[in-house]
């Protein structure tokens, strides 16, 4: 199955929190926030979305930040994807 994101909306998968800081500290289960790192999966074609003319500036693989409790999280053949609009997205990250 496959997800196609409508309007200004973008799939994106959560990457993997680091356990250790970059000092070398070991962090426990309590200690890790929910990753707002993720990659981007799949982008909508944009469009006019709500009377306004939206370009989509983010494109399938890039790696992005996101807002902490954005989107709707889905379950699609065991993987689990968050679907965001792309103003939910505060950033790219280059690497």
């Amino acid at each position: 199955m496959t997800i196609k994101p409508l309007e200004d909306r973008v799939v994106i998968k959560n990457v993997e929190a680091e356990e250790t800081t970059k000092s070398g500290i070991i962090l426990t289960g309590s200690a890790k926030e929910k990753p707002q790192v993720a990659e981007v999966v799949k982008v909508g074609p944009g469009g006019v979305v709500d009377g306004n003319e939206v370009k989509m500036y983010v494109k399938e693989g890039q790696k992005v930040l996101t807002s902490k409790y954005s989107g709707t999280e889905v379950k699609i053949d065991g993987e689990e994807y968050t679907i965001v609009r792309q103003s939910d997205i505060l950033a790219i990250v280059e690497e």
